[in-house]
C-alpha cells in the first residue's frame, strides 16, 4: 500500500497543556478551540492548557478536548505537506479518524463527540462500573479471567491493547474478582481512574442513545479507508461505518487486530496526531520486532 497512516488517540493519553507547542503552528488550534467552545459551551482552550486536571479528566471535557487537539494537529500536519493514505483511531479516536477522512465535517464531529461525552458521562452517573488493564497475561487468559468472574457480576474485556496487555470492564465487583484472579495467575493489574464501565453491557443505553443521534448524521464515502474499532479492518462503505462506530460503546477495541492490519499494509510511517507517543507506542508493541517501519508522534 505505501503512503503514511495517521493514529488518534483517545481517552488515557491526555495532560494538562496538550498541543500547546501547535499554538503557534497556524490557525487550526485556535479555530478549533473556539468551535469546540461554540458546540460544548465550555472554556475548553483554558482547561485544556491550564487544567486542572480533574477538570480535564472529567469525561464530558476530556473527549472535546482530545478530539479538538487531535484533529487541529492533524489538519496542521496535512497543511505542512504530510498527507495521511489510511487513518485509525483508538475508541474516541476513531472520530478524529473519520473526520480527517471527511466521512463527517469538524462541526459534525464535535458536535457528535460532546454528545457522547455526555451520554458518557451520565450513564456513568447512573451504572457506577470499573475498568482495569491487566498486564502480562494472554487475551485468551483474560478472557477466561472475565468468563470465571461472570458469576460475580458483569464483566468483559474492553481493550485487547496488545498481547499482554488487555482492559477488562464492568460492574466493580467483577472487576476485582478478574484483579484478583490474575494477580493469582502471576499477571499484573492496575486498576485504571474511570468511574464508567466503557466498552462494556453497562453502556447498552448510551449506545442506543448515540446511536440514534448518529443516524441524523450524513456519513459520507471516506477519502481514504479508515480502520474500524469494532472489526479492526479497513472499511469504506459510509453505511457499515456508521454502523460500526454505533457498535463501539459497548464492543471492545481491537487494537492489536487493528495493529496487525497496519503492520500488512507495508506503510512506510506511521503518525500519532498528538503531542507524544500513546496509541503508537501500542502498535509498536504489537508489531513483530523485525518490523521495520518509523511510529513517531507529531512534530
Amino acid at each position: 500500500m505505501g503512503g503514511c497512516a495517521f493514529l488518534f488517540p483517545g481517552q488515557g493519553g491526555q495532560f494538562v497543556g496538550q498541543g500547546r507547542e501547535f499554538m503557534d503552528r497556524g490557525p487550526e488550534m485556535e479555530d478549533l478551540f473556539s468551535l469546540a467552545e461554540d458546540i460544548a459551551g465550555l472554556d475548553l482552550k483554558s482547561i485544556v492548557l491550564n487544567g486542572p486536571a480533574a477538570e480535564l479528566n472529567r469525561t464530558e471535557n476530556l473527549q472535546p478536548a482530545i478530539l479538538t487537539v487531535s484533529l487541529a494537529i492533524a489538519k496542521i500536519m496535512v497543511r505542512e505537506g504530510l498527507n495521511p493514505s489510511l487513518a485509525c483511531g483508538h475508541s474516541l479516536g476513531e472520530y478524529g479518524a473519520l473526520c480527517l477522512a471527511g466521512v463527517f465535517s469538524e462541526k459534525e464531529a464535535l458536535t457528535l463527540v460532546t454528545a457522547r461525552a455526555k451520554i458518557m458521562q451520565r450513564a456513568a452517573d447512573q451504572k457506577p462500573g470499573a475498568m482495569a488493564a491487566v498486564l502480562n497475561l494472554s487475551e485468551k487468559e483474560v478472557d477466561g479471567l472475565c468468563d470465571l468472574a461472570s458469576s460475580v457480576g458483569t464483566v468483559v474485556t474492553a481493550n485487547y491493547n496488545t498481547p499482554v496487555q488487555t482492559v477488562v470492564s464492568g460492574e466493580a465487583k467483577a472487576v476485582s474478582a478478574v484483579v484478583r484472579f490474575a494477580e493469582k495467575k502471576n499477571g499484573r493489574a492496575v486498576v485504571l481512574p474511570v468511574s464508567g464501565a466503557f466498552h462494556s453491557p453497562l453502556m447498552n443505553e448510551a449506545a442506543l442513545e448515540m446511536t440514534e443521534i448518529l443516524n441524523e448524521v450524513d456519513f459520507r464515502k471516506p477519502r481514504f479507508p479508515v480502520i474500524s474499532n469494532a472489526t479492526g479492518e479497513t472499511e469504506s462503505d459510509p453505511g457499515r461505518l456508521k454502523q460500526l462506530l454505533g457498535q463501539q460503546m459497548t464492543a471492545p477495541v481491537l487494537w492489536t487486530k487493528t495493529s496487525a492490519t497496519l503492520g500488512s499494509l507495508a506503510l512506510d510511517e506511521m503518525v500519532e496526531c498528538w503531542p507524544k507517543l500513546y496509541v503508537g507506542t501500542l502498535v509498536k508493541k504489537c508489531l513483530p520486532q523485525d518490523k521495520k517501519i518509523v511510529i513517531r508522534a507529531a512534530a
